[in-house]
């Protein structure tokens, strides 16, 4: 048996890579990648969004974010615009060709969970809470052990 077998950030790590292959050929079709996907879901669900909040909610810097949403605009999916109380902050929202992908999109989340053996809503709610609460735990340690002194080591294999 591998050592990798017996890892639970590795098998994180597997699920979360088979997860975007199995996203990346569903949303083939529409030229997207799953974080764009990510990114027109919470425009779908929330509304205009700032650049910072869609950062906030997908767990990236606006480094990684704006070049996602400059190809999302180029696509015609998204508008941005400046804030007119304040420059510095860039609007982004659905151009209406963005708000039409959602019906055809729809169907994916079921695709997904259907290929992830996911069944039921229960089991889904589980899932996400248990990932939710471990990835808590990760970022209170991240927090905990970037201030760590420099020469202290982790025994663990996870």
């Amino acid at each position: 048996m591998a050592v990798t077998d017996e890892m639970v950030c590795f098998s994180l790590y597997s699920a979360a890579r088979a997860t975007t292959q199995a996203y990346r050929a569903l949303l083939a079709p529409w030229g997207l990648t799953y974080p764009q996907y990510l990114v027109l879901a919470i425009l779908w669900h929330e509304g205009e969004q700032t650049i910072g909040s869609l950062g906030e909610e997908m767990q990236l810097d606006s480094g990684t974010l704006s070049p996602l949403v400059r190809r999302l605009e180029q696509a015609g999916l998204v508008t941005k615009a400046r804030s007119a109380h304040d420059e510095r902050v860039v609007t982004v929202q659905l151009t209406p060709e963005g708000q039409a992908l959602r019906s055809e999109l729809a169907k994916i989340p079921a695709q997904i969970a259907q290929l992830s053996g996911i069944r039921d809503d229960a089991h889904r709610r589980r899932l996400i809470a248990e990932l939710h609460e471990l990835t808590g735990l990760l970022q209170a340690a991240n927090t905990t052990t970037s201030s760590a002194p420099s020469g202290a080591r982790s025994t663990s294999t996870d």
